[in-house]
């Protein structure tokens, strides 16, 4: 059986080399090369953070967005949103003057807090009268509070928690807020952390820590597999650590990642799971505890982005969500300060089950020419006040404060969710049970003249899409005698005025029909277009 086998390869080999010899050696060669070149670039392609489909889509559309004709017609529509985004922006002169150079000489005291009282006379709808959603926590209107924070602040203006022997205060004062929010979060004594800027940079720290810690085993790539709803800084961490992202989609019904299409998608290349409580398009939260199973099943980090819940859900009476360190599986954790903690903006947290976790995400240069350069977080010089401040409204707050105002952001959504699930043409999108309503509407309801009809009504709500819906983020300022019921009145105005009237051309060219236009284009890059205008037009002084 051997002897047949040996002569069947000795025959194909002979056979191989007869039909080759009839080629050019050269031509074999560079061939081989060749075809090793594209394969090898392709495999890169499949395993890299943009992978294969997305760049011959890219290339499809940029080929196409170069014929002359069409690329006029683009420039035009661009340059029509990008009026209306500017419009939107309210970019008109408010001041004889607008600084484009270092003055010479100081204006002086008096002439700065002038010009200050004008701009803060500019900020935009009156969140204070809890027409916008989410954005701005506190209700603003305790005076000892203010004046608490403008003495802080004061105190500790210059300091840098870069250099810990200058400023030990704010090092103390950075080190009890992490070991509050790990007890907040029912870590033990190897629960850790650090402080950030904001929940994105929380999230980016959480994917760079578990990148890291996949690389640090030899793996080349790595991915991390999140829900559909899962925030934008998720992606924002995977463009700039080269983390391929597996999106997995969310329940049609619950608006729950789906877990068995989680399990599915993972790969020895997995360097984290992800999990919302609650997300951000739906309020919905994950099942923590599933995605906690598969972590431990397969030795994966699951990183909890509580970064709208984390100062919400651990002071419920009702105890049934599970999301904190008492998962068994749970790795890291994100929560923001600065929304539900109604810190000055702007603080929040990323925590850790342990410090081996924790490390991944330190930066140390043992070889820099200016000495050893160590730092916990992305930056290297970090505003102290921003952690004087949290910490002063951690204690300001306490437990009593944060109990207090849970119970009257739960009780507002689920009146809202309520009052809305009510009003035909309206269909609710997920339970809407903790700080977020979100819903969509049926044909009869147009969503974006909704939309655009709230907002001439004074309601500053979010949009959303695949599916297209809006939400209201349910802050304190929401929690006022009487906001709710006339929230949900406007709504019901707003679903019969739609069904009533025929659409009109100024319904046309709104902000919100714009946004919902923009989910339609197939070629994304066009959207990042739209979206570069109106960032320009952020730093845009009146003409």
């Amino acid at each position: 059986m051997t002897e047949v086998l040996m002569e069947n390869v000795f025959h194909a080999r002979d056979f191989l080399v007869a039909e080759l010899q009839k080629y050019n050696p050269i031509a074999l060669i560079a061939t081989s090369v060749i075809v090793t070149y594209v394969c090898t670039n392709l495999r890169h392609m499949q395993l890299d953070d943009i992978g294969i489909r997305k760049r011959l889509s890219s290339w499809f559309f940029t080929t196409v967005k170069k014929v002359p004709f069409i690329r006029k017609m683009i420039d035009k529509q661009l340059d029509e949103v990008k009026g209306e985004l500017e419009k939107s922006l309210k970019i008109e002169d408010h001041t004889a003057e607008y600084f484009k150079t270092i003055p010479t000489r100081s204006v002086g005291r008096k002439e700065v807090l002038r010009l200050a009282a004008i701009y803060d006379s500019l900020e935009g709808p009156a969140y204070l009268d809890g027409r916008v959603s989410g954005a701005v926590f506190n209700t603003e209107d305790d005076n000892d509070e203010r004046e608490m924070y403008e003495q802080v602040f004061g105190k500790f203006a210059w300091s840098n928690p870069l250099w810990p022997k200058l400023f030990p205060g704010v090092r103390i004062m950075e080190a009890e807020v992490v070991r509050m929010c790990c007890n907040m979060m029912n870590g033990d004594s190897n629960t850790c952390g650090t402080m950030s800027t904001g929940g994105s940079i929380s999230i980016l720290l959480a994917c760079l820590a578990h990148r890291n810690r996949l690389l640090k085993r030899g793996q080349k790539y790595t991915e991390m597999i999140v829900p559909s709803s899962v925030h934008a800084a998720f992606f924002k961490a995977a463009e700039t650590f080269k983390i391929k992202v597996r999106k997995i989609p969310v329940d049609p019904v619950t608006f729950k990642v789906d877990i068995v299409k989680m399990r599915s998608a993972i790969n020895s290349r997995t360097c984290m799971l992800v999990g919302s409580a609650p997300n951000f398009p739906f309020g919905t939260v994950d099942d923590i505890e599933a995605i906690g199973q598969l972590g431990l099943e397969y030795d994966i980090p699951v990183h909890v982005d509580a970064c709208l819940g984390g100062f919400l859900l651990p002071f419920l009476e009702e105890d049934a969500i599970r999301y904190d360190f008492r998962v068994p599986g749970v790795s890291s954790i994100s929560a923001d300060s600065h929304k539900y903690g109604l810190a000055p903006k702007g603080s929040s947290v990323v925590l850790y089950r342990n410090k081996e976790l924790l490390h991944n995400q330190y930066f140390c240069d043992a070889d820099w020419q200016g000495g050893i350069y160590a730092s916990a977080t992305m930056e290297g010089s970090r505003a102290g006040h921003n952690i004087a401040l949290c910490w002063a409204a951690m204690l300001y707050y306490a437990q009593d404060g944060y109990k207090a105002n849970a119970k009257k952001i739960v009780d507002t959504t689920r009146k809202i969710r309520d009052g809305l699930s009510k009003i035909k043409g309206i269909k609710l999108q997920g339970p809407s049970d903790v700080c977020i309503v979100s819903w969509t509407t049926d044909s009869g309801v147009e969503l974006y003249r909704f939309h655009n009809y709230m907002k001439e009504r004074h309601w500053q709500l979010n949009g959303l899409q695949f599916p297209s819906g809006v939400h209201i983020m349910v802050t304190m300022n929401h929690t006022q005698p009487g906001l709710a019921e006339s929230f949900i009145a406007d709504c019901q105005a707003a679903a019969d005025f739609v069904r009533q009237n025929p659409v009109t051309e100024s319904d046309k060219k709104s902000e919100a029909a714009i946004y919902g236009l923009a989910q339609s284009i197939p070629d994304r890059s066009l959207v990042h277009e739209f979206a570069h205008s109106y960032l320009d037009a952020v730093y845009a002084l009146p003409k």
